[in-house]
């Protein structure tokens, strides 16, 4: 699922994209549609990366790349293995809830991103988390560990003490809530869950067809329970256009 707006963002050929935390790259392959851009996925998890791989060789194989090279490679976001100010947009989705120290990996986002470049964050929202960790207590330990769950005041404080400035935020995934609070009800580890499973079939479907009906829902929904909080920066200050 696509978390990010790229409708919002504005990519020149010859721009350069990092899709930090890019599990198995649903951004990467998106990012990878504009024209003639560079686009690296990096991951912590060689698994992910590997689905990462297989997704970008597919979406070039049937022509759904703009042209441009493309990447990817194990790091960490507390220590990324770029130089300073290499990409032109940065995107971080769903993955500062897993880091302990998430000062120091804002810190090196900024650090990697050039003075003119855009951050997009992406993390679960304040509510629908918060219900996931009040229905169980192995949530948290599940999909890598959440250990700590967002306010957007609190988001966007860290973000501007990196030199961030956020120019504009949203909700995404409305109907993937009640899939999580499901799963927590169940068991956020178990597999044999009848309901759980065709709300995952409901949901592939949704994301692979794209029927107006659950679009409608989706967006009705998601100003109130959306999964995701997705915040848009520009750095050190400097206001973006879009």
């Amino acid at each position: 699922m696509i978390t990010v707006d790229f409708s919002r963002l504005e990519l020149a050929p010859g721009s350069r994209v990092l899709d930090m935390g890019c599990g198995s790259g649903r951004h990467l392959a998106e990012a990878a549609r504009f024209d003639n851009v560079t686009v690296v996925g990096s991951d912590l998890c060689f698994e992910d990366l590997k689905k990462a791989r297989e997704r970008m060789v597919f979406h070039q194989e049937v022509g759904e790349t703009g042209g441009g090279p493309w990447d990817t490679m194990v790091s960490d976001v507390t220590n990324l293995p770029f130089a300073d100010q290499s990409f032109d947009l940065v995107i971080c989705s769903e993955v500062l809830e897993h880091v302990p120290d998430h000062n120091r990996a804002v810190s090196e986002l900024g650090r990697v991103l050039k003075d003119d470049g855009t951050l997009v964050v992406s993390v679960p929202r304040f509510l629908p988390e918060r219900i996931c960790w009040a229905l169980s207590d192995d949530y948290y330990n599940a999909n890598g560990g959440h250990i700590r769950i967002y306010h957007r005041k609190t988001l966007y404080r860290l973000l501007e003490n990196a030199g961030f400035t956020p120019w504009a935020d949203h909700y995404a995934h409305g109907i993937h809530s009640p899939y999580w609070w499901l799963k927590c009800l169940v068991g956020p580890n178990r597999t044999d869950s009848k309901l759980v499973n065709l709300y995952h079939d409901f949901l592939v479907w949704d994301i692979m067809k794209k029927p107006r009906i659950t679009r409608t829902l989706d967006r009705l929904t998601t100003p109130v329970i959306g999964k995701s909080m997705v915040v848009y920066c520009a750095k050190n200050g400097a206001r973006d256009h879009h």
